[in-house]
This record gives C-alpha cells, structure tokens and sequence, in this order.
C-alpha cells in the first residue's frame, strides 16, 4: 500500500492515575524524525515508542504527545498525613525552639509542605506504563490506517495524471509524421519563393539533419518508459516516495526536450500541458512516505 507522511491520530484511556491522552501527528520529513512530549512518570517508555514508531514508520517527522490529567473531585485523591512523620518533624521543632526562644511559629501549611509529612495514594507505576505503552500501540495503528487511506487517495489522484500524460503523450506521436512532413513542405515551399538554383543533394541532407533535430521520438518513448515505471512502483507499494520523486525529475527533464524540440505550437502546447501535470503529480509524491 501506498502511505501518505501526513496524519494525526489520538487514543486516551482512563486509569487510577487519571486520563491519559496520546496524541500522534505526521508530517513530511526527509527521513524519521521523532519527537516526543512525555510526563517524567512515563519518560522510560520513549525507547520504546521510539523503537514501535520505527519500526511502524519509514519516514516523516512524528509529534507525540503524552498528556496525564489527575481526576478532581474524588475521595481517593484525599491527601494523607503521615502521623509518625509528622510527630518527627514536630519534635525536632521543639528543640529548635528551646535553643531558639525567639523563632517564629510554624504555619501548618509548611508543615505539610515539609517532605515525608503528606502523600497522594500511591497507584501501581508499572500498571500505569503498561496502559501507556497499550495506549500508544493503538495510536501508533490508528496513525498507519489514516496515513494508508490518504496514501491510497494521493495514488488515485496520481494515477489519473498519469494517464493524462500518457494520453497526450500518444496524442503528441501520433501528431507527429504529419509535424515532420509539414516542416519539410515549409521549407521547401520558402526555397521554391526565392527562386534560386539549389544543390538538390545539398537539400536533402539539410532536410534530414532538420528532421532529425526536430524528432522527438525517442523522447516520447522514455516518458513512455517512465510513466510505465510510476504505475509499477505504485502498484508495487511500501515506502517509495523517493523513487517517485526520482521518476517525477525525469519526466519532467523529457518534457522539457519535448519543449525545446518543438517546431510547432501543437507540440509546444502539448510539452506546457505535461509539464503542468508532471508538476501537479510531483506536489501529491511529496506527502508520499
């Protein structure tokens, strides 16, 4: 199948830490370039979604997004003291009051700021990575089917470009005996006007050397070759954005031989149209993975 770079997908889940978000988004990128927003409770999963995005994705730079909201609300987010802790840090409060009778009073406030004194309800880390790396695995599943189904509308509209091309390609072959003969008649037809004594040799050799300089044959043969090359490597699929573009210079690089070839406005029309359809197939390849 054909992939387009461009995609976006997002997956969440609700666990006891909270919901957590996943967001994937793809755009076009010479190679793999990922780049990852996690929580520090959650950062030892990168490897590994670096690794899984990898091996899912062959080019395009990759956002993600890792977002956990704590629940608001709920008695089990209650804060709990711990009493022991707490009696600690009370007498050592004490005695720093008795060597120092003039000390301020502690606010409660402080005293629950004070490290060890309150703690949230611990939940299980590992489960919660565990929910991550499910999260982020139908995420990253999610990302393929989009940048698949806009990869299959990027070849369809390719595919009906080319057959455009390959239309006024033959148009352009079949149009060009009568070119030739036209261009022989014209320059014969001047000769004749002036009226001059010509080396009848002379002519014929010059005629064929105009001939051969305005023949495009062999150039419309290799935009032949070439678009039958775009259908075989759409056909084949899997990451070929590189090897179209590679293709889309070529028959460009024909179309303009055809152009500067041309003796007549019928191929130079022709020649403009290819160019206008190569250049537009070109743009859909770049978004090709």
């Amino acid at each position: 199948m054909i992939h387009s770079m461009t995609a976006f997908a997002r997956e969440s889940v609700t666990t006891e830490h909270g919901t957590l978000t996943i967001e994937l988004r793809t755009v076009n990128h010479r190679y793999l370039d990922c780049s990852f927003k996690i929580p520090d409770s959650l950062r030892a999963l990168e490897g590994g979604f670096r690794e899984q995005a990898g091996k899912s994705l062959a080019r395009g730079k990759l956002d993600c997004l890792v977002r956990l909201q704590a629940p608001g609300g709920s008695d089990s987010e209650a804060l709990a003291v711990d009493e022991a802790r707490l009696r600690a840090v009370l007498a050592a409060l004490e005695q720093v009051n008795a060597l120092l009778p003039q000390s301020q009073p502690l606010n409660p406030l402080e005293l629950l700021a004070f490290p060890g004194v309150c703690r949230s309800p611990e939940a299980s880390e590992q489960a919660l990575q565990a929910s991550a790396a499910a999260v982020f695995e139908r995420a990253l599943a999610s990302l393929r089917e989009n940048r698949a189904r806009e990869g299959a509308n990027l070849a369809a509209l390719i595919r009906e470009r080319l057959q455009q091309v390959e239309t006024e390609v033959a148009n352009t072959r079949e149009r060009l005996p009568a070119l030739l003969q036209q261009q022989r008649e014209r320059v014969i037809g001047r000769i004749n006007d002036l009226d001059v004594e010509t080396d009848e040799a002379r002519l014929e050799q010059e005629l064929v050397y105009m001939a051969q300089r305005a023949d495009v044959a062999e150039e419309l043969d290799r935009l032949d070759s070439h678009i039958e090359e775009v259908r075989r490597t759409l056909d084949q699929g899997g990451p070929c954005g590189r090897r179209l573009d590679f293709l889309m210079q070529e028959l460009n690089r024909e179309a303009n031989t055809l152009s500067s070839k041309s003796t007549a406005s019928s191929t130079t029309q022709s020649a403009v149209e290819l160019k206008v359809l190569i250049e537009q197939m070109r743009e859909q390849v770049q978004n090709i993975e």
